[in-house]
């Protein structure tokens, strides 16, 4: 296995998994999988919100879950359709699953620390 491969099955290995009741249906909650936050996935998101490090607003946490959140077979949860669904959400419950499941990763200078 060369490294390359070697880097990305380690990437999808470490795999985060959320539950979240208020979204759960049969006194079962959802279970969220992502994975860590790459570089290209910020870069992708500061195309579109320009702060997104640095002061991440409440619809660039809901793109975030939007681009990152799947189900435990790797496929992805929501769409952009899903979008006006999640903004409408409380925003303690977005801000919430945007940390458990993105980490807390909140301005450049704390990525660069890391």
């Amino acid at each position: 296995m060369g490294i390359g491969a070697r880097i990305a099955a380690n990437r999808q290995s470490s795999r985060r998994k959320v539950s979240i009741a208020e979204w759960g249906e049969d006194g079962k909650p959802l279970e969220i999988f992502a994975g860590v936050l790459t570089c290209h996935d910020v870069s992708r998101l500061q195309n579109k919100h320009k702060d997104f490090l640095s002061n991440m607003s409440v619809e660039a946490m809901v793109d975030l879950i939007i681009l990152k959140a799947e189900n435990e077979a790797g496929e992805r949860l929501f769409t952009l359709e899903d979008k006006p669904v999640l903004m409408r959400e409380p925003v303690l419950l977005v801000t919430r699953i945007a940390g458990e499941v993105f980490g807390s990763v909140l301005s450049v200078e704390d990525a660069e620390k890391n």
